[in-house]
């Protein structure tokens, strides 16, 4: 059995993780454990290096069997934040996300040691949650208990080349594109019900960084061989 702890920002990202994520796991006996960066009660967000620093440290060196993984985006990073400002001068996401993770790796190399981090698998997604609703418009209308909104969330991932690159302006980021056509819209629950009606195959089959995230988890099972 192989248990790896989820770092997540927020209580949509935890729910997506418990609801819709883990069960595919447990097939291969992956065991995923989401958990709210911060202290215990706190509902997530305000994501700072020091503040996921005493997360990672406390799950690698408490468990020393299990792995530590993260799920959280990009634009809602500080600026401080190891490699954050660097990403900037890359146009691809992979790069920008490359930046990011190897950044704080290496950082957190230099407080933890190198032996904890080799059971560390940073993720950075260079989108919000919602992001990865649009892989399937029909079914994210369906799953919002929305079905006429189908061709205008179409419309909208028609714009680009995959979901992974709807971008995150205070106007354009996908979850202010749903709200502004179904302003009820709320992330906890409607997020977690859109990706069920999505299904996890579609979702890794248009989003490819979120999908080789996934990989690298997957890849954990001839590690415990």
């Amino acid at each position: 059995m192989i248990r790896v702890h989820v770092i997540c920002e927020g209580q949509t990202e935890e729910m997506f993780i418990k609801e819709v994520i883990s069960d595919v796991f447990c097939t291969r006996s992956i065991y995923l454990y989401p958990l709210l960066i911060g202290k215990p009660g706190h509902k997530g967000g305000n994501i700072s290096f020091e503040r996921l620093f005493t997360d990672v440290r406390t799950l690698l060196m408490e468990d020393s069997a299990a792995y530590c993984t993260t799920f959280f985006d990009f634009y809602g990073l500080p600026g401080v934040f190891p490699g954050k400002d660097q990403a900037k001068s890359f146009t691809g996401n992979a790069d920008k996300m490359h930046c990011v993770t190897q950044a704080l790796t290496e950082r957190l190399k230099t407080k933890l040691g190198e032996e904890p981090l080799r059971r560390f698998i940073p993720y950075v997604q260079l989108y919000e949650f919602e992001g990865l609703l649009f892989s399937e418009p029909e079914r994210l209308a369906q799953g919002i208990n929305q079905p006429g909104l189908a061709k205008k969330f179409q419309a909208i991932r028609n714009e680009f080349k995959s979901p992974e690159d709807i971008n995150d302006s205070s106007v354009t980021a996908p979850s202010k594109r749903i709200k502004s056509l179904f302003p009820a819209y709320d992330k906890p629950v409607y997020g977690s019900l859109a990706a069920m009606e999505i299904g996890i195959d579609i979702i890794r089959r248009e989003c490819p960084l979120f999908d080789g995230w996934l990989k690298r988890i997957e890849m954990l099972q001839g590690c415990d061989q």
